[in-house]
This record gives structure tokens, sequence and C-alpha cells, in this order.
């Protein structure tokens, strides 16, 4: 086995450092040479609903079943009646089963005498682009009762309102939040004695749709709302 050159094994130790060494040198060089500024653009618009669903749930009671039944029929024709009326079609109303509860058939009822055996319930829903229109019919529900419809007892509005076109104001959100991250970066440039120079990162940030007034009621149930979108960008600075 022939004896390595001690020269030789010095000449592979300096090489194999300086393959070493310059990477590692023009790394460091680029970070301490890295400028840059990160910011944040606001983006707002106001938008209306397009879409209204309202949730009608109606009730009949009574002792005899196929007469309340009958109950539920009558309030069924009359509700239809009175969204034909206000002039919404067959396509925009949907049926939902009837729930039944016999009173007798439960198990832990106590003692008192029942007056109304059996409970039927049955939901109506409305789902329609006639946002206003629904809002409007909305207030006029209470004719339903001369009419004998019994609504179920709930402590929250039945009619959500939704903004479904989200995708068409997206591209024109970004472009201003954007424009404001700029603005944000030129204010913070200018008193850095700097120059603002091309994106580095971008992150566009999640949009939020919330109630455009600070009214007691959630967003789904105001019509009038708010688009939000903040975008974090990252400009180099020269």
């Amino acid at each position: 086995m022939k004896k390595i050159s001690y020269w030789y094994v010095v000449i592979i130790a300096l090489g194999l450092l300086f393959v070493g060494f310059f990477p590692g040198y023009y790394y460091y060089k680029s970070k301490f040479n890295y400028n840059a500024v990160t910011v944040k653009g606001l983006a707002e618009t106001d938008v209306m609903a397009d879409l209204a669903i309202w949730e009608i749930k109606y009730v009949a009671t009574g002792n005899d079943l196929m007469a309340t039944k009958n109950n539920l029929e009558k309030q069924t024709d009359a509700i239809l009646e009175f969204l034909h009326a206000n002039n919404f079609s067959d396509n925009e109303i949907e049926f939902g089963g009837t729930e039944t509860n016999d009173l007798m058939a439960n198990p832990y009822r106590g003692n008192d005498p029942i007056t109304s055996r059996f409970i039927l319930t049955k939901t109506i829903t409305l789902r329609s682009n006639q946002v206003n229109n629904v809002a409007a019919t909305y207030t006029k529900s209470g004719d339903l009762i001369s009419s004998g419809v019994v609504f179920e007892n709930r402590y929250d509005s039945p009619i959500s309102y939704f903004f479904t076109k989200l995708n068409d104001i997206k591209p024109q959100m970004l472009e201003l939040a954007t424009k404001n991250a700029r603005q944000a970066a030129l204010e913070f440039a200018k008193s850095s004695d700097s120059r603002v120079g091309k994106i580095h990162t971008a992150n566009q940030g999640v949009f939020s749709i919330l109630p455009r007034d600070n009214a007691n009621a959630p967003e789904s149930q105001q019509i009038n709302k708010k688009v939000r979108v903040v975008a974090t960008v990252e400009y180099f600075l020269e």
C-alpha cells in the first residue's frame, strides 16, 4: 500500500475548506445586505345580501290525530297563498317533513291531564334572491295569524341573509389592499431614507363578511354587510 503524500492531504483539506467557505460567505453577505419591510394593506367594501332563507315553522295541536293533521294542512295552504300573493314562485318554496309528537307516548310525562295529545310541526323554507321582498313580506307575516297559522316559538330571526358573490369582488379588493400596503411601505421608506422595490412575498389574508352596522343582531340576520380583507406584503428596500 502506497503511503499518501502529506501535501496531497493538505491540498484536499484546503479544497474542502474553500468549497464550504464561499457559499457560506455569500449567503452571509446576501443576508447582511437584505433589506425589506413587511406591511399590511386593508380593503373594505359594502355589499348587500343576494340570498335570503326564511324558515317558516308552524304547529298544530289536538287530541284527534287526523283532525290535527287537517289543521296543519290548512295552515300550509294559508302560508302558500300568502307567499304567492307576495310574488314568490313555487321554485323558491321548499317543503320539509312533518314532525309528530304524541305526548301520551312520552314515558317521562307528569300526572297533569293532557289537553292536546298530538303536536304536529312542519317547516316551509323560502329560498329567494328577492332579498328586500323577503324582508318586507316577513313584516306582514302577522297577517297569517288571522288565517289560523300558529308559528313555533323561537328566540332568533327565522330569516338568514347571505352574500354569495364574494369571488366576483375578490380581484378588485386584493388590488386595493395591495395598493394600500404599498402606500404604507412608501411611508416607511420615506422615514428610513430608502426606496421601495419589488414585492418579495405576499399573503392575501382571509376574506371576512361582517355586519355593516353595529346593530344588535348577528351578521347573518342583516341585509347590509361589509367585506374585509387584509393583505400582508413584504417589499424589498433599496
